[in-house]
């Protein structure tokens, strides 16, 4: 089971999403945060990983679709970071059911505001930049919480994985 630990913003654009109690994830990776890039001509969701900081990019519409899609994005966003196949796999074949859950950690959600401003930069500054090029160089931003360890998310999750 996949918990996404979505803002309101986000809960009320999925519309009948209900939050879950205190569900964990089962994943390797753990819970996911996610909020709404409200951009235009096309919405985003903006997930982040709350263990590597981790950022994922993928189109809101259609919007009822989105929990499905979740899992697959996250995969992809994996692979592209040379993610050893079994682990993808595995985190797939646990992602098949996703719930929702109220945010928690602040520091996460911190984290996606400071994305949201960076991805909306980098877009402006490079229109021709698709989501998961974008996540990858959000992912190669040093984030403060992770300045005592690996620095930025691209190197946290390689990190981790070495110590699984």
């Amino acid at each position: 089971m996949l918990i996404v630990r979505a803002t309101k913003k986000l809960r009320q654009r999925l519309g009948s999403v209900v939050p879950r109690g205190d569900e964990l994830s089962t994943t390797l990776l753990g819970d996911w945060y996610a909020t709404v890039l409200p951009w235009r001509p096309r919405q985003l969701i903006l997930l982040v990983n709350e263990q590597t900081l981790l950022p994922v990019l993928m189109p809101l519409a259609p919007a009822v679709t989105a929990p499905s899609r979740i899992g697959p994005e996250i995969a992809a966003t994996l692979a592209a970071h040379q993610t050893p196949a079994t682990v993808v796999d595995g985190e797939l074949g646990q992602m098949h059911d996703c719930g929702f859950a109220l945010t928690a950690n602040r520091s996460v959600v911190g984290i996606m505001s400071e994305f949201t401003f960076l991805a909306d930069v980098f877009r402006r500054n490079d229109p021709e930049l698709d989501l998961l090029q974008l996540a990858m160089k959000l992912a190669s931003t040093p984030c403060s919480p992770l300045y005592r360890r690996h620095t930025s998310p691209d190197r946290e999750l390689q990190a981790f994985l070495r110590s699984s």
